[in-house]
């Protein structure tokens, strides 16, 4: 139920509300419950071997981004019917409705004792966090009217977007990450001059280390001269 209903747990605690306002729905929840059973439950596990074929996993995952899409949308309509305008609350809540299973999925490992940061969602955001964010500001500017956009066309493009993401991450089997060179810009332009310094911030203390290790190797190496030197004078 975590996983299925995540979003909305999360979004009714930041709301105030109920964490268990979900069971409203009874044919979601029958729903989820049947899928459960049939999945870990299914005589010669018929369904699991079923779901392994890619075209099931393609149908399923593009059905899935079809629901992330309403949830966004339901959860920006939901916070402006608390926060008139508000559009931090609104990005927030549609966010939470959209990604908020993986978050509350980190929460369940952390009371189990499994948890690790490298696998915390705030830390290191997936594309799944980052493309529901981007959505949830994008429907946010439509509902406050700074979109000229219709809603049904806005979900239209945006659910295509996310199917054709999606099924090309899947079907080549790679992290494609239609993000990236934004975030790699952004970065530079943000933070790239605290990683410069800090880049001669580092060559700096190298060279001040290598000249100080060769300024210390010279007089041992005239000591050692002079000590070669001695030992031919006796010698003779």
């Amino acid at each position: 139920m975590l996983h299925c209903f995540g979003g909305g747990i999360l979004s009714c605690v930041l709301l105030a509300e109920p964490p268990l306002r979900f069971l409203e729905n009874n044919t979601n929840v029958l729903l989820a419950s049947s899928i459960w059973y049939i999945v870990f439950f299914c005589p010669c596990d018929l369904v699991s071997q079923g779901y392994s074929f890619l075209p099931v996993q393609l149908l399923a995952a593009g059905m899935k981004e079809v629901t992330r899409t309403w949830k966004i949308v339901g959860g920006v309509t939901h916070a402006d019917s608390y926060y008139k305008n508000g559009w931090i609350v609104m990005i927030a809540i549609g966010w939470a409705r959209g990604a908020g299973g993986s978050i509350i999925t980190n929460f369940e490992q952390l009371v189990k004792g499994r948890w690790k940061p490298q696998a915390d969602e705030w830390l290191k955001m997936s594309y799944t966090a980052k493309v529901t964010l981007l959505g949830s500001v994008i429907f946010t500017f439509q509902h406050t009217n700074h979109l000229a956009i219709s809603r049904h066309n806005l979900m239209f493009l945006y659910t295509m977007f996310l199917v054709a993401t999606k099924i090309t991450m899947m079907i080549t089997q790679t992290a494609f990450m239609p993000f990236a060179p934004f975030e790699d810009t952004l970065s530079r332009m943000l933070f790239g001059w605290q990683q410069q310094f800090s880049c001669e911030k580092k060559s700096k203390t190298k060279s001040s280390f290598n000249g100080t290790g060769s300024s210390t190797s010279k007089p041992i190496a005239d000591a050692s001269d002079n000590v070669k030197k001695k030992h031919a004078k006796k010698t003779e």
